[in-house]
């Protein structure tokens, strides 16, 4: 890093103000002994961060803000830059490439933001795909809803974690699932406070349904080839109409065939769509005819869900991801042996978070690590398929898997949540 007076490399972290990642990957560049740069939308109240460490960009209009970071860059050398969530996914692939830092193509990074040019991409080079079509949102429902199959799956194309994604078994499903999803992206992008013309606003995605279990697989690609980082199974059923996560375990109990079928899959997608570096998540079904790919993101796992993690002697993920960004050798990508998983608590009904009974109990199960209420007394809370936030993470590590879901439920179930 010459003309850098510390001598430390310098990692630009975008992070936006809503995203749960910001401690984590903190606390992971301070481990690492990295200078930070903060990006955000708005400028940073974090105490411990001097001016001189912020940015504050429009992740949504990527050209302006690259050029910001290309100015900064010339008198403050950066070494990475690092998008944590879906929301800065495209910034950080086009500042690397204005940097000439190592980076995804920008066209794969697009197509990991939108699922009908994922769909496309995956198709168009030779990766199966579900049959698939994309509607105007102002289409007319009940006409759409007699050209398809059923079951299918209805969803925006480019919100996340399950947000906005409905089943729907006939025509009349679907017309009330298609209105509930059209209203959804109105609202989402009335808020968006932006002038950009947003295609993915304006469409929906329709595909046929892929029964069978859904697991999740973490991994990095180091010059194009796919580390499995971990996969998580997820034991209760997602069959719809929504498709609301709860429990994420780690080690999977799947048979190593299939585990092996599961990578297969998510690097070959990855191929496809020629993502080359840094982390992905990659959301699978298996069923008899093998695994197909959900969905897959240039980025790694989302909310507090990263903590069930450790590799080698303790690192974290954020760790292993900043490393390397920054070009550090990585003594291991193994997971720690012991079991680990977490419970994304769900929302079980709209309105205000009045009171949260039995914390304590909770935190006495054998087992569990930390509970963390994300959702503050007083808060709103929405449940899916319009609600982008759960009330809170339950994490648990243990010797088993098993144990490790017992231990996740029972906390769970000495919870009371009491929603006005």
């Amino acid at each position: 890093m010459s003309g850098h007076s510390s001598e430390k490399p310098r990692v630009l972290l975008l992070l936006p103000t809503r995203t749960y990642r910001a401690t984590d990957f903190l606390d992971a560049a301070l481990k690492l002994n990295v200078e930070v740069v903060v990006a955000s939308e708005e400028p940073a109240t974090t105490a411990d961060l001097s001016p001189r460490d912020t940015l504050v960009l429009d992740f949504r209009n990527p050209t302006v803000a690259t050029q910001t970071i290309a100015e900064f860059a010339e008198t403050n050398p950066i070494a990475a830059i690092i998008g944590v969530d879906d929301d800065t996914t495209m910034l950080a692939t086009t500042a690397s490439a204005a940097l000439g830092l190592p980076h995804n193509p920008v066209s794969s990074a697009k197509a990991t933001r939108d699922k009908y040019l994922l769909r496309q991409t995956l198709e168009k080079n030779g990766v199966p795909v579900p049959n698939y079509r994309r509607f105007s949102i102002q289409g007319n429902a009940e006409e759409i809803s007699t050209q398809i199959n059923y079951p299918c799956v209805i969803k925006p194309l480019s919100l996340s974690a399950s947000r906005g994604v409905i089943r729907a078994d006939n025509p009349t499903e679907f017309t009330v699932a298609f209105h509930r999803i059209t209203a959804l992206l109105n609202k989402v992008n009335g808020a968006r406070d932006t002038d950009t013309d947003n295609d993915s606003f304006q469409y929906l995605l329709v595909e046929d349904y892929i029964p069978g279990i859904e697991i999740a697989l973490e991994g990095i690609l180091i010059n194009g080839e796919l580390k499995t980082l971990a996969l998580f199974d997820k034991p209760d059923p997602l069959e719809g109409p929504f498709f609301e996560e709860t429990l994420y375990i780690t080690p999977s109990r799947l048979p190593k065939e299939i585990q092996d079928q599961l990578h297969i899959a998510s690097a070959e997608a990855a191929d496809a769509l020629g993502l080359r570096h840094g982390p992905v998540h990659a959301e699978l079904r298996y069923n008899k005819k093998g695994a197909h790919l959900i969905e897959i993101a240039a980025r790694t796992i989302g909310g507090l869900c990263s903590r069930t993690l450790r590799f080698g002697t303790g690192m974290s993920l954020e760790e292993l991801v900043i490393r390397h960004a920054i070009g550090q050798p990585i003594e291991t990508f193994s997971r720690e042996k012991q079991a680990a998983g977490v419970m994304m608590i769900p929302v079980p009904k709209a309105g205000i978070l009045g009171e949260v009974r039995g914390g304590k109990k909770a935190r006495n199960v054998n087992g569990i690590e930390e509970v963390n209420i994300t959702i503050p007394v007083g808060g709103e809370v929405v449940p899916l398929p319009e609600g982008d936030k759960y009330l809170g993470f339950i994490f648990a590590r243990a010797e088993t898997p098993e144990t490790v879901e017992v231990a996740l439920r029972e906390a769970h179930g000495l919870m009371e949540f009491v929603i006005l």
